[in-house]
């Protein structure tokens, strides 16, 4: 009987299934707050707008499920502003012609969700709790003197202030929403994506691989894109991670000081052929990183135009280096010790070298 609870919890943990990735836990708590910000600021809102109206409900029950979207899953598709304000105002509309023109309750409540889905979707503007928006107004269409006007209150007024609400919440929040994938900046401002986005699935391969599926994904095509490119990166660390930057780094390293004239660490770099120079003070310690094209800022010394460098430790994975150095906006990086001095360098050109000689030899 001991292992009676043991076993049970057991089983329970198996059919659950675990959390959706990319949340924690402290993520849902907010969600859930932001739900009740929402609902009640929506209700009070509402009760300033429509009065005391006999005949007309304060909040429509949907908008519980909208509340679910906008603030649990606020990147999703389903969950932006155009299908949650359309895909609700019109599903309402959709219900109660359709409530008015089917006599039979059932008919109606059936014919109603398919009606709102069908014209949700050909609006671009798919939102689940539309149905049962859609629903409600069939039931409601011969029994509520608002007629078409239920759309606009309070199906269009509650939609409205929850909306206005998620956008508020989510801004103070640090949220991206209304949802715009990330798009990786590219060094040069050229109209060509970013090099390790160019060396990932394009997007038409996405869009090919989303037609092939032949299943609809919550999902933006976007975000999806972007994802494939992190996974593909994160794979390539794993496959190259034996290898330590410390183990390819170069220790012979011409270097220039924060006073040095800037004329003579142009000269330098001229004269030994150097895409970059660390800046190290007498202890040898990292002050910053001049690169080729730092040489044409303004200054009088090293110090002047020296710039953050990307830091990393000798027993840093190699191919943690991928991601910074293939972005086009770092062109090596200084491998430093506990107390910040520096130990050597690794270059684009030892990163690729390596990385060829790698896969040679795999």
């Amino acid at each position: 009987m001991t292992d009676a609870p043991q076993k049970l919890w057991s089983h329970y943990r198996r059919a659950v299934p675990p959390m959706q990735p990319g949340q924690r836990r402290f993520d849902r708590l907010k969600a859930a707050a932001g739900a009740i910000v929402g609902i009640g600021v929506t209700g009070l809102l509402c009760g300033l707008v429509l009065g005391d109206g006999v005949y007309l409900p304060l909040l429509v029950a949907p908008m519980g499920a909208s509340a679910v979207l906008l603030f649990a899953v606020p990147a999703s598709p389903l969950a932006q502003p155009w299908p949650v304000l359309g895909g609700n105002v019109i599903s309402a509309l959709a219900g109660i012609f359709i409530g008015k023109a089917i006599s039979d309750p059932t008919l109606a409540a059936s014919f109603a969700v398919g009606a709102a889905i069908a014209v949700m979707t050909l609006l671009r503007c798919l939102h689940p709790p539309g149905g049962a928006v859609a629903l409600s107004a069939a039931l409601g269409a011969k029994g509520t003197a608002a007629g078409y006007m239920f759309a606009l209150t309070p199906v269009g007024v509650n939609t409205l202030a929850l909306l206005c609400v998620a956008i508020l919440f989510h801004k103070l929040a640090g949220h991206n929403y209304p949802h715009v994938a990330p798009k990786p900046a590219t060094p040069h401002s050229t109209t060509d994506p970013a090099p390790l986005e160019r060396a990932a699935p394009s997007k038409q391969d996405v869009a090919a691989a989303l037609h092939g599926y032949g299943e609809a994904l919550d999902i933006d095509p976007a975000d999806l894109h972007h994802l494939l490119a992190d996974a593909e990166l994160r794979a390539a660390e794993r496959a190259h991670g034996a290898t330590c930057c410390g183990d390819i780094m170069s220790r012979d390293i011409l270097s220039a000081t924060p006073s040095m004239p800037l004329a003579q660490v142009r000269a330098l770099m001229l004269e030994r052929h150097l895409l970059t120079a660390p800046v190290l003070d007498e202890a040898r310690r990292v002050q910053g990183i001049i690169g080729a094209l730092d040489l044409a800022r303004g200054g009088d010394t090293a110090g002047d135009i020296a710039r953050p460098p990307l830091l990393v430790h000798a027993d840093t994975p190699l191919a943690r280096l991928i991601g910074p150095l293939g972005s086009g906006i770092h062109h090596s990086a200084i491998v430093i010790d506990a107390d910040h001095r520096m130990l050597g360098l690794v270059t684009q050109t030892d990163l690729l070298a390596t990385l060829a000689l790698r896969l040679r030899t795999s």
